[in-house]
């Protein structure tokens, strides 16, 4: 993996998981680092879900939808297993 390639995965999974942190409702305790790497993984399986099956020219909403949806799944269940947490 290059320095670009690791830079894009970063900017992307921040854009993902920020996007899957707003559209959740209500207040999320976790921190930008987890955010960050939620939408990394998230866009990683959305684009394994949908980006084999579908071939577009130009952006893909329908795997960018997958994706932050993932994401915001994602974001809930961080949050919860913080939430949990007694300390």
């Amino acid at each position: 993996m290059t320095i670009e390639g690791f830079l894009g995965a970063i900017i992307i999974g921040a854009v993902i998981g920020a996007l899957g942190r707003l559209l959740l409702p209500g207040r999320q305790p976790i921190g930008i680092l987890w955010t960050i790497l939620v939408g990394i993984v998230a866009a990683l399986v959305g684009t394994l879900i949908v980006g084999s099956m579908r071939d577009t020219n130009g952006i893909d909403w329908v795997e960018v939808i997958v994706q932050v949806v993932l994401a915001m799944i994602g974001v809930a269940a961080v949050a919860s297993m913080k939430r949990g947490r007694t300390t």
